[in-house]
């Protein structure tokens, strides 16, 4: 039973802990290549926040992580087979329901860990902000905190690429298919100049811009990469965790 895992207490270890913080994990259900499980996300998210929540716990406590959800935003890809979708709607009525459990009960800090890019959360917690005004809500993307580049190639990093094959063969090696299965991952660019230069955004028709479901080569995948990425990762979110646990609401700037 590891103390900072919800799911794995029970009523007795729990019923008189001070919580000041839950940790959401959040992914996603969707195709990841034909080398990687459609699980990725959240297999991911369940990792990155149990470790992160393992290196903070050695010093502080009063945080608990909350069980991973499966189900993101996949509306760009509602004709891949199984690729399930929840609307930002559907999300935003269950994080208001979280925060109504979690302000009842005086659990005052909410941090999302984010693991699947069709998830945009920051007008949700706007919102919940609003709704929730003694509440603290944090988002972390955790695919953003560290420079990709020092880890692995850019370019080859966008889904299912060589980040995400790198990371699921340190945490799932089992689930990875061989690299020599994996397409290539080449997408198609945008005809439209202003979304191809990035500062015009329009969401992409998943099968029209990738044939595997990739984008980002996989071929340079490795163990050792994936391992350096997520001791470093974990460490900064561990750092993020204990900060929160500390923050006091009434005093957060400087």
């Amino acid at each position: 039973m590891r103390p900072y895992i919800l799911a794995e207490n029970n009523w007795k270890s729990i019923r008189e802990n001070k919580i000041e913080l839950a940790i959401l994990p959040w992914g996603a259900t969707e195709a990841h290549n034909y080398h990687l499980p459609y699980a990725t996300d959240n297999i991911q998210c369940d990792y990155i926040a149990a470790e992160s929540a393992r290196k903070a716990w050695e010093k502080t406590e009063n945080f608990t992580v909350l069980p991973t959800v499966p189900f993101g935003v996949n509306t760009g890809q509602s004709d891949i087979l199984l690729d399930l979708n929840v609307l930002p709607s559907t999300q935003l009525t269950i994080l208001k329901d979280l925060a109504t459990v979690l302000n009842r009960q005086r659990i005052p800090k909410l941090l999302l860990i984010n693991g699947h890019g069709g998830n945009d959360f920051k007008p949700l917690l706007r919102e919940l902000g609003y709704l929730f005004p003694d509440m603290f809500f944090t988002l972390c993307n955790w695919y953003t905190v560290l420079d990709i580049g020092d880890y692995f190639r850019k370019e080859n990093c966008n889904h299912a690429g060589e980040m995400e094959t790198s990371v699921m063969m340190t945490i799932e090696p089992k689930l990875v298919f061989p690299l020599s299965e994996a397409g290539d991952g080449f997408e198609k660019k945008s005809k439209i100049q202003g979304i191809r230069e990035g500062w015009v955004w329009a969401e992409r028709k998943w099968s029209q811009v990738t044939k595997d479901t990739g984008i980002g080569n996989p071929a340079n995948a490795s163990v050792e990469k994936g391992k350096k990425f997520l001791v470093d990762l974990t460490d900064r979110i561990s750092e993020l965790i204990i900060d929160l646990v500390h923050a006091d609401l009434k005093d957060l700037y400087a």
